[in-house]
């Protein structure tokens, strides 16, 4: 079964759909949704993530194995990048153990969606080959992310996300997640400290 902490890493990343397909939706009377050629003003809510980071990361003791002995010690690099005409961004977030040995590398394109008013994204684990599609809302100074999906054993869960305590040079993330319908949530099944080392990213 795929660990929490794991499946909270795949809802980072997102490939965009258009919003017609996703929500049936159009301009009234069946026309052609109206056509952007610049991005809008909400397209540059994701750009704070821009750059490359270097991110301290910590799942939650989550198993006997983990509350015996401990969480492994993971650390990331984060890199990100202005895509698509700026209508949105593109990011990468490798994640190695404390030997060095990959843990996750994931994948990222996350689109504002002007229609919807909407962030729509898809995360790709590489390693897991797996895409997790998810929709982010920027409100009170957090960007707050939502995806649904399943374990490998099959399990359902929702999964909540914030970017937090934002600033040029720092942010803060904690991921989630509930198995039961969103009753009751598992809080804090991942958690990440992000601190800027770059402002542009080479790719």
């Amino acid at each position: 079964m795929m660990r929490p902490f794991a499946a909270a890493l795949v809802s980072l990343v997102v490939l965009a759909s258009p919003s017609f397909a996703q929500h049936g939706g159009g301009a009234p009377g069946g026309a052609a949704p109206r056509t952007l050629s610049a991005a809008p003003r909400e397209a540059t809510q994701f750009d704070f993530l821009i750059g490359q980071w270097e991110v301290t990361v910590t799942p939650k003791a989550t198993t006997l194995a983990t509350r015996i002995h401990g969480v492994p010690k993971l650390s990331a690099v984060w890199k990100a990048w202005r895509a698509m005409d700026g209508f949105g961004i593109e990011d990468e977030l490798r994640i190695v153990d404390g030997s060095g040995n990959p843990n996750a590398f994931l994948r990222t394109t996350r689109l504002f969606d002007a229609a919807q008013r909407v962030w729509s994204q898809m995360s790709l684990d590489v390693y897991r080959a797996r895409f997790t599609p998810a929709t982010a809302t920027w409100a009170n100074g957090e960007m707050q992310i939502r995806s649904a999906g399943r374990d490998a054993d099959g399990s359902a869960y929702v999964q909540r996300v914030r970017f937090y305590d934002i600033t040029p040079t720092s942010f803060k993330y904690q991921a989630d997640r509930s198995t039961n319908g969103e009753k009751s949530w598992e809080t804090a099944v991942l958690r990440m400290t992000a601190r800027r080392v770059a402002a542009t990213a080479p790719r």
